[in-house]
């Protein structure tokens, strides 16, 4: 017993944030839950971030009920490729990548070859609920498929990788970048075993990596170097999750981005529950940033003001960032 209270407070004192803590002073203090489906719907926060300008992929349509799934042949056009998931789907369940065609099929990204049937079916699953938080019935939403900017390439095994940043009242306080594995199935999820690799806030230069609760220094399956990589274009990817506060209303959330090669910066989705396995990432814990920033969000209020976006990122970059010297 003593030894686990020297652990707790050993954890403690790093400021790492357990999941009690992050749900009762931060997702429940923070979090409307009138808000939540603006970020457990994909198709709201898609239809939300292009009324306000944020860069997202290209929705091509929306299936709702049986009857439209005829529909789905039109919606595709002659596309070659495009990314079919559900509105409300969670840890990249029930998400079909399709890369390119092969006559009358179709090419996932894994390389099988399905027919126009299939991809319908899979369509029918996500409307009944299948993978939908709760097993309640979903819509399914078709779009564009992104491509990875090419500085991920040595990096990343297939699939697409992703940058998860956590915001408090839209000010950044951590950034990781996750990387699909071989043992991930090209999913950029952690607990598939994907690869989390911690940012620092400031350059937008990779840290260490974790891979099954492990810290490595190399991607399992290219054998390269995860840290030290410079992401590029690191500001907008900081400002464009800062604005996401905004965008949904939500004091606290995820905000999970993309870099494609030939768009830039997307946003992905949000998230009002974001998981905690960013800390290890990064070692280092969430409570001395959120704390910081609580304190800041304190002062502003005495002075009867408000940041900007741009002054909201200047700050979490100078407190929390690595600034080389």
């Amino acid at each position: 017993m003593f030894g686990l209270f020297k652990t707790w407070k050993a954890l403690h004192a790093r400021g790492i944030m357990g999941i009690n803590r992050r749900n009762a002073d931060y997702v429940l203090k923070y979090n409307k839950r009138s808000l939540y489906p603006i970020v457990d719907d994909k198709i709201i926060t898609k239809e939300r971030a292009i009324a306000a300008g944020i860069h997202v992929p290209e929705m091509y349509g929306v299936i709702s009920t049986e009857k439209e799934i005829s529909q789905l042949g039109s919606i595709i056009g002659g596309r070659s490729d495009f990314v079919i998931k559900p509105a409300q789907g969670a840890g990249g369940d029930g998400i079909l990548v399709i890369a390119d065609r092969f006559e009358d099929r179709y090419r996932t990204v894994s390389g099988r070859i399905i027919s126009h049937d299939e991809i319908e079916h899979q369509v029918s699953s996500i409307l009944t609920g299948l993978y939908s938080l709760g097993g309640h019935r979903d819509r399914a939403l078709i779009e564009y498929r992104v491509t990875p900017d090419q500085i991920f390439r040595s990096i990343s095994y297939e699939g697409v990788p992703d940058i998860r940043i956590i915001v408090l009242m839209g000010y950044p306080v951590m950034a990781m970048l996750r990387l699909p594995t071989r043992q991930s199935n090209g999913k950029a999820n952690l607990h598939q075993g994907a690869i989390g690799v911690g940012v620092d806030l400031a350059t937008g230069v990779t840290l260490r990596g974790t891979w099954l609760n492990s810290i490595i220094s190399k991607h399992p399956d290219t054998a390269n170097a995860v840290d030290g990589v410079q992401l590029p274009n690191w500001d907008g990817f900081m400002k464009m999750a800062a604005g996401c506060h905004e965008l949904c209303g939500l004091g606290y959330i995820g905000v999970d981005m993309v870099l494609d090669q030939d768009k830039g910066p997307l946003i992905l989705e949000l998230n009002a529950r974001p998981g905690l396995n960013i800390q290890i990432a990064n070692d280092c814990g969430l409570s001395h940033r959120t704390e910081a920033v609580e304190a800041r969000l304190a002062e502003l209020a005495s002075e009867g003001r408000v940041e900007t976006v741009e002054e909201r990122v200047r700050f979490t970059q100078q407190l929390f960032g690595h600034v080389p010297a």
